[in-house]
């Protein structure tokens, strides 16, 4: 048995992919599958703020995409957003604020539509949750998981769209978030009466040193079966250099 480490990269079958928006742009990702089964669920990653380093390595979701296909049968979709580069490359268009970024949404629930994956949720993480909020009630989801929501954008009427299909929505609020705090944020979801709202002691809004906790919550509500996440693995993986 080998401990998982924050750079451990477990089997999978992965994939670089393109989602081609509405308005006309190519956008760069990945997709990461079970190696040697199909998924049970699905995982659409909507980054942090671009103009603040967010993109699709963003530590959680990497570590997302190098874990949970193959210690959860979950498929695990990133993507840059508009204008928003990574080591996978540079999606096109321009940053917007969060505005334009809608196409981007739809584009991705439309891959995953058309590649058949499975109970499809969408993973927001910051920026990405407004995203999610504003754009990603979406009849294609199952439902969404909001890390660090700021509620910055999104506004009493994106919630008051999740309040009419009861649609699973959780929000994972650090203790100590920069923007939103979980006491806060009970109030203002309170326009979701079906809404779960977790605070996570000790937490901050990056989530560094938290991935563990972040990644049992999220499996724990798509795949209930495989909470708690081990955190050993007994078979082949691989280290990633990550600058």
């Amino acid at each position: 048995m080998t401990e998982i480490r924050a750079n451990s990269v477990l089997p999978a079958r992965r994939e670089d992919i393109e989602l081609h928006t509405a308005d006309g742009l190519t956008l760069v990702g990945e997709l990461a599958l079970p190696a040697d089964r199909e998924p049970v669920a699905t995982l659409v990653c909507l980054h942090p703020l671009p103009t603040h380093g967010g993109m699709m390595d963003s530590h959680l979701l990497r570590k997302a995409a190098w874990r949970l296909p193959a210690l959860a049968d979950v498929a695990v979709l990133r993507f840059n957003t508009r204008g928003t580069s990574s080591a996978r490359g540079t999606s096109g268009g321009a940053f917007d604020n969060g505005v334009a970024e809608r196409y981007d949404v739809a584009a991705a629930i439309e891959y995953a539509e058309f590649a058949d994956l499975p109970a499809i949720w969408l993973l927001g993480w910051s920026f990405g949750t407004d995203l999610v909020l504003r754009y990603g009630c979406d009849p294609g989801i199952v439902g969404a998981i909001l890390l660090s929501p700021p509620l910055r954008s999104a506004t009493g009427e994106d919630l008051a769209v999740w309040a009419r299909p009861v649609k699973p929505l959780t929000a994972l609020v650090p203790e100590f978030d920069d923007y939103l705090r979980p006491d806060e944020a009970r109030g203002r979801f309170a326009a979701v009466p079906h809404a779960e709202v977790v605070g996570v002691p000790g937490a901050k809004h990056l989530w560094v040193g938290d991935a563990e906790t972040v990644l049992d919550e999220v499996v724990k509500r798509i795949n209930p079966a495989a909470y708690p996440l081990p955190r050993d693995w007994d078979g082949p993986l691989t280290v990633a250099v990550v600058e």
